[in-house]
C-alpha cells in the first residue's frame, strides 16, 4: 500500500508541482521534532510555534496559487463572455460551437483545479493527524478552531473556496445558455434543478460535491445506510466504468431494496399484538419484549456470518436468509395451535437468523456504479423507514378469526402466515431474477479495495460551504516513520482486521463516543416500540388497531423529516451542532414521557413519543455520518467493518431494551414505564456530556 506522500507525488499535476505542500518535508519535521524533544534540545511551546507557523507558509502557498488561478481562469471567461455577448447580434452555429469548446476548456482546467485543492486539504489534514498522534497533543483542535474562523485566514480562504464557486457558475451557466435552447429566457437561475447535459458540467459538479460534501436529501437519507462513498480525487477511467456497469443489475439491487423492505416489515409487524399472543399462550403480557427481542439477539451473531459471507457471495446469503424467515415466521404463526412460547421463541430466533441487511448493504457498496450509489443507499434508507410503517400498519388490516382444519388464522397468527407467503414468494423471484456478480481477482480486488477504501478516509471533507474541511478521522493505522523510513506502508497496518476485538483497539475516543450515541437512540426507540401495546392497553385502553395507527404514524414521520433536515437544516448547522441539538431533543422526549402527572394521557404520551423517535430519526442519520468520518480506514472493510460495529451496537441496545421491559414487568405494569425509561435517561445524559468532550474533534 503506497503511503499519502508516495500518492500526493504521483497524482499531482506536473506543471503545479511547487505549488502543493510539501508533505515530505513536513512529515520529516515532526519527526525532527520528537528526536529534539526527546534529547530535550527543544521546548514544547517552541515545536508548536515553529509548525504552526511552517503549516500557515504552507497553506499560504496554496491559497495564493489558487487566487492566480481563478484569476486566469476569470480572464479567460470574460474574453468568452465578450465574443459570448457578440454573437447574440449575430448568431453563427459555427461560433457557437467554438464558444462550448472554450467554455468546456475552462472547465477542464477549473477540473484540475478543483483536484489540486482537494488534493491539499487532504495534506494538512494528514500532517495535522501524524502530529497529534507523534506527541500526543490536541494540537489539531486548536489550529482548526483558531486559523477556521478567522476573516484574514488562508485556510479559510482555501477550504470556503468562494471563488472558485464563482467560476463553476459562469461555466455552467454558459453553457446552459448555448445547450439547444437559444430564444430561452430561462436560466439555470431560473431551474435550478433544470439538468445540463454535459459531461464536463456533470464532473465538475461531482468534484465540488465531493470538495464541499454539501448535503441534500438523497445524501442525508444516504447517511442512515452507513454505505461509505468513493471520496478520494481518482476520476475513473472507461475500463473501472465499464467494470462497474458490467457488475451492476437493476433487478439485483431491487431484490436487495425488497429484501431490506420485507426484513423491517418482518420486524414491526408483530409489535402491537406481541402482549395479546404472549397472553395467549400462558404467559405475562411484558414478556413481549423477549419475544421483540429475540430477534434482536439472533442477528448479533447473523451480522457476522452474513458480513463473512458477503465477502464470498450474494445469491447464497440470500436464498439463506429467504429459506431461515420462511421458516420463522411458520413457526411463529403455528406456536398458537402448539401452545408453546418456546415455538414462538424459536420462531423469532430464526427470523434474526436470516437478517441479511449486511449482504444488502455490501451489494450497494460493493456493485452499485459510483454515479447512483448515493441514490441507492438512500434507498436502502426508504425501503427500511416504508418497511417500519408498513409493518404495524398491516397488523392493524389482519383483524380477523377463522380455522382452517386444525390451523387457526387470527391477529396474532396472521402475521407469521403473511410474512411466511411473502418470504416464499420472494425466494421464487430472488431463484429466478438474480444475478450474481462477477468476483474480481483476488489480488485486483484487495489492490482495488485498498486503494478505495483508504481513499474514502483520506478523502473526506467537512459538509457545508461555509465549514472548514480537515478533521475527518483517526487513522490509527497509519505508521509514524521516521525520517529515513521508506513511504511504503506495511500491509499489516493497512488491511482489514480479522476480529472484534482489533476492531476494538482501533475506537478511538470520538468513535467510541459516537457508537454510544448510536446505542443510546436504538435503545430508546426500542423501548418505545416495543412496550407500546403494553402501556397504551394498560393506559388508555387501546385496541390493537390504534397501537398500529399511532405506530404505522411514527415510521411515516422519518421520510418527511429526513427531507427537511437533508434540505435545509444541514445546510445551515455543521453535523455536530444538529447531533448536539438532537441528544437533547431526544433527552427532552424521554424526560417528558415519565408517568409524574396523575391521570397519565394520551397527548403526553403521543407528543413524548413524537419528540423522542424523530429526534432520533435526525440523530441516526448525523452520527452515521460522522461516524464514517472519525472511524479509522482499516473499518472501511473487511468482515469486521465499520457497518458491522455499528450494526452490533444497535442490536445489542435492542436486545437490553426488550430484557429490560421483560424484567421490569416484574415491578407491576404501573411501574413498567418509569423503570425502563429510567435507563434511556441516563444513557442520554452520559452520550451528551461525552459529545460536549469530544465536541472538537467531531469534524
Amino acid at each position: 500500500m503506497v503511503a499519502f506522500g508516495k500518492k500526493l507525488k504521483e497524482r499531482s499535476i506536473q506543471e503545479w508541482q511547487g505549488y502543493y505542500i510539501n508533505y515530505k518535508l513536513m512529515k520529516k519535521k515532526v519527526n525532527q521534532y520528537s528526536r529534539q524533544l526527546q534529547g530535550g534540545s527543544l521546548e514544547r511551546r517552541q515545536v508548536l510555534k515553529d509548525f504552526s507557523r511552517m503549516l500557515d507558509n504552507q497553506i499560504e502557498k496554496v491559497a495564493l496559487f489558487m487566487l492566480e488561478q481563478q484569476g486566469l481562469l476569470a480572464s479567460r471567461l470574460q474574453r468568452l463572455r465578450e465574443s459570448h455577448d457578440a454573437l447574440q447580434e449575430e448568431p453563427n452555429l459555427s461560433h457557437v460551437a467554438n464558444l462550448k469548446e472554450g467554455y468546456r476548456a475552462v472547465g477542464q482546467d477549473l477540473l484540475k483545479l478543483l483536484f489540486f485543492v482537494e488534493m491539499n486539504a487532504i495534506g494538512v489534514r494528514k500532517i495535522l493527524k501524524k502530529f497529534d498522534k507523534r506527541f500526543g497533543y490536541r494540537f489539531t483542535n486548536y489550529y482548526v478552531k483558531t486559523r477556521a474562523n478567522h476573516p484574514y485566514s488562508e485556510l479559510q480562504q482555501v477550504y470556503k473556496h468562494v471563488g472558485l464557486g464563482a467560476v463553476v457558475g459562469s461555466v455552467s451557466r454558459n453553457l446552459h445558455e448555448l445547450q439547444n435552447n437559444q430564444g430561452s429566457y430561462l436560466s439555470i437561475y431560473d431551474q435550478p434543478v433544470l439538468p445540463l447535459q454535459d459531461p464536463v458540467v456533470d464532473s465538475i459538479r461531482a468534484a465540488v460535491d465531493r470538495l464541499t460534501h454539501s448535503t441534500n436529501f438523497l445524501n442525508f437519507m444516504a447517511q442512515h445506510a452507513f454505505i461509505m462513498q468513493q471520496e478520494l480525487p481518482s476520476p475513473q477511467d472507461e475500463e473501472e466504468a465499464v467494470e462497474e456497469d458490467r457488475r451492476y443489475h437493476f433487478m439485483s439491487l431491487l431484490l436487495n431494496l425488497v429484501n431490506t423492505f420485507l426484513y423491517m416489515v418482518n420486524t414491526y409487524i408483530i409489535v402491537p399484538t406481541a402482549d395479546d399472543y404472549s397472553m395467549s399462550l400462558g404467559a405475562a403480557a411484558t414478556v413481549c419484549g423477549v419475544v421483540i427481542g429475540a430477534m434482536a439477539v439472533a442477528q448479533l451473531f447473523s451480522s457476522v456470518y452474513f458480513s463473512a459471507w458477503s465477502n464470498k457471495s450474494y445469491f447464497k446469503p440470500l436464498i439463506f436468509s429467504s429459506i431461515v424467515l420462511f421458516i420463522g415466521n411458520l413457526l411463529y404463526a403455528l406456536a398458537f395451535d402448539f401452545n408453546s412460547i418456546a415455538v414462538l421463541l424459536i420462531g423469532r430466533l430464526f427470523c434474526g437468523l436470516g437478517s441479511a441487511r449486511a449482504v444488502n448493504r455490501r451489494y450497494i457498496s460493493d456493485c452499485v456504479p459510483l454515479k447512483i450509489r448515493m441514490q441507492a443507499s438512500a434507498g436502502f434508507v426508504s425501503a427500511s423507514a416504508l418497511g417500519m410503517a408498513c409493518g404495524p400498519a398491516l397488523a392493524g388490516l389482519l383483524q380477523t378469526r377463522f380455522k382452517i382444519y386444525k390451523l387457526t388464522f387470527n391477529q396474532n397468527t396472521l402475521p407469521g402466515w403473511v410474512m411466511a407467503i411473502a418470504w416464499l414468494m420472494y425466494l421464487v423471484w430472488l431463484a429466478i431474477s438474480f444475478r450474481e456478480p462477477a468476483l474480481e481477482p483476488e489480488e485486483s480486488q484487495s489492490t482495488s479495495k485498498d486503494s478505495n477504501n483508504s481513499a474514502v478516509q483520506d478523502g473526506n471533507l467537512e459538509k457545508g460551504i461555509k465549514q472548514p474541511l480537515l478533521i475527518t478521522s483517526e487513522e490509527i493505522e497509519e505508521q509514524v516513520e521516521d525520517e529515513d523510513e521508506s513511504e511504503e506502508a506495511s500491509e499489516e497496518s493497512r488491511a482489514p482486521v480479522n476480529s472484534i476485538g482489533a476492531a476494538y483497539r482501533l475506537l478511538t475516543p470520538s468513535v467510541k463516543v459516537q457508537l454510544l450515541i448510536y446505542f443510546m437512540l436504538k435503545y430508546a426507540m426500542e423501548i418505545l416500540l416495543s412496550e407500546s401495546s403494553v402501556i397504551t392497553t394498560y393506559y388508555f385502553g387501546w385496541s390493537t388497531s390504534s397501537v398500529a395507527i399511532f405506530l404505522a404514524c411514527l415510521g411515516l414521520t422519518v421520510l418527511p423529516v429526513n427531507i427537511v433536515i437533508g434540505s435545509y437544516i444541514s445546510n445551515m448547522f455543521e453535523d455536530r451542532q444538529i447531533l448536539l441539538v438532537s441528544e437533547i431533543m431526544v433527552c427532552v422526549g424521554i424526560l417528558f414521557s415519565f408517568n409524574v402527572l396523575v391521570p397519565y394521557t394520551v397527548p403526553q404520551y403521543v407528543c413524548s413519543g413524537l419528540i423522542m423517535f424523530v429526534s432520533a430519526e435526525v440523530l441516526e442519520g448525523v452520527n452515521l455520518s460522522l461516524l464514517s468520518r472519525v472511524m479509522s480506514s482499516r473499518l472501511s472493510r473487511g468482515t469486521y467493518n465499520g457497518g458491522l460495529l455499528s450494526t452490533e451496537a444497535g442490536t445489542i441496545a435492542r436486545v437490553i431494551a426488550d430484557v429490560t421491559i421483560t424484567v421490569a414487568g416484574y415491578f407491576g405494569r404501573d411501574m413498567l414505564l418509569n423503570v425502563t425509561l429510567l435507563p434511556s435517561l441516563v444513557t442520554c445524559v452520559v452520550s451528551i456530556v461525552a459529545t460536549c468532550f469530544t465536541y472538537n474533534s467531531l469534524y
